[in-house]
């Protein structure tokens, strides 16, 4: 079994329903994920995740081959067929499969369903994942999951991904929720978002996290120092297909906009990251154990970013992804490095 899902126990409370079960049609663009790819290997329930998407978007490659292959000549034809009707994604198809994972999930650590991180105004509500259609006209995003716990889903690949980091971090999710509440209550929802939300949405939809037992990595990497963080410590960055307890350095994406481009790399891609040191035993856990670890850690580490005063997303540090040890086989040439125009100077002083 991956090493990102969880076991199932022979307990017929965690039984929650198949794939066969969830009701729906996606469209072709979900058969697209490759799910046994090295920044997908931390996704909380990715196997339970990856057989349902792949069960309910194989309908759709299989009519679209026919239509494809088809004489027939005009739309009329094909809705007659019901080759149309099943290219057409059935409305809240992703958020029921995100349900069922998160209590999947719950039933297997036999815990309560996670819940937000409320305001001073308010009390916690548990997380779920809701259709599209129950965001009230005119409510932010971010003030209605604070104040119903229900996280507003779409059938994209945009909210597949978000939904898949609300299932592996939590905590960290709810955090940057909270402090998004808390200037929609200070200043409103407006025009500009302002210093912190920037960082938060910056972060949100395009972060990375690089856990480091070696501080010179860190350091390195945030000095756009790529030598120093990606080429000349090789050896110490685990292989996310092979974890080693030996490893010393790993990156793990959260930025859920992030994951969507994986889906055809570019080279140019770039995260925003943040280093998040760690003893060496960190690496002598399972990939599940070092996630919901980092999940505390992360949370920690955001709540007093983005408590100073002067935090802007400059706090973040760029990481072209595709550099990242073992996350892409052209950069076992060093020389992949040397591209000035993705590789950049950046800040790093002189």
């Amino acid at each position: 079994m991956p090493a990102s899902d969880l076991p199932t126990k022979p307990d017929s409370n965690a039984c929650i329903e198949p794939p066969s079960k969830i009701e729906g049609t996606l469209d072709n663009s979900f058969a697209e994920i490759d799910w046994q790819a090295p920044w997908l290997l931390h996704i909380t329930q990715r196997h339970y995740l990856s057989t349902t998407i792949e069960h309910l978007s194989r309908p759709s490659q299989q009519m679209n081959n026919l239509s494809e292959s088809s004489s027939l000549d005009n739309a009329e034809s094909l809705d007659t067929h019901g080759i149309n009707a099943c290219n057409i994604s059935t409305p809240d198809t992703i958020a029921n499969v995100l349900k069922t994972a998160m209590q999947q999930q719950a039933n297997h650590l036999e815990q309560p369903l996670p819940q937000t991180k409320p305001t001073h105004n308010q009390t916690p509500q548990t997380l779920q994942f809701v259709s599209q259609n129950a965001l009230p006209d005119g409510e932010a995003y971010e003030s209605f999951i604070g104040s119903t716990g229900n996280i507003p889903t779409r059938d994209n690949l945009h909210d597949l991904f978000n939904g898949s980091i609300w299932l592996t971090f939590p905590k960290t999710k709810a955090l940057l929720n909270h402090y998004h509440m808390l200037e929609i209550e200070q200043q409103g929802v407006g025009a500009s978002r302002g210093r912190v939300r920037d960082t938060i949405t910056v972060f949100d939809e395009n972060g990375a996290v690089l856990v480091t037992a070696n501080p010179s990595i860190g350091e390195a990497l945030i000095g756009f120092d790529w030598q120093g963080s990606l080429v000349q410590p090789r050896t110490q960055w685990d292989d996310p297909t092979s974890p080693s307890p030996n490893a010393q350095a790993v990156v793990y994406i959260f930025g859920h906009a992030l994951l969507e481009q994986l889906i055809t790399p570019r080279k140019p891609l770039c995260a925003h990251s943040v280093v998040i040191s760690v003893g060496q035993d960190f690496f002598a856990l399972s990939t599940q154990q070092r996630i919901a670890f980092l999940d505390n850690k992360l949370a920690d580490y955001m709540n007093e970013l983005l408590s100073k005063d002067t935090v802007t997303p400059c706090h973040l540090s760029p990481l072209p992804i595709l550099g990242v040890p073992h996350f892409w086989a052209e950069n076992e040439d060093s020389h992949f490095y040397d591209d000035a125009f993705v590789f950049r100077s950046g800040r790093r002083k002189k």
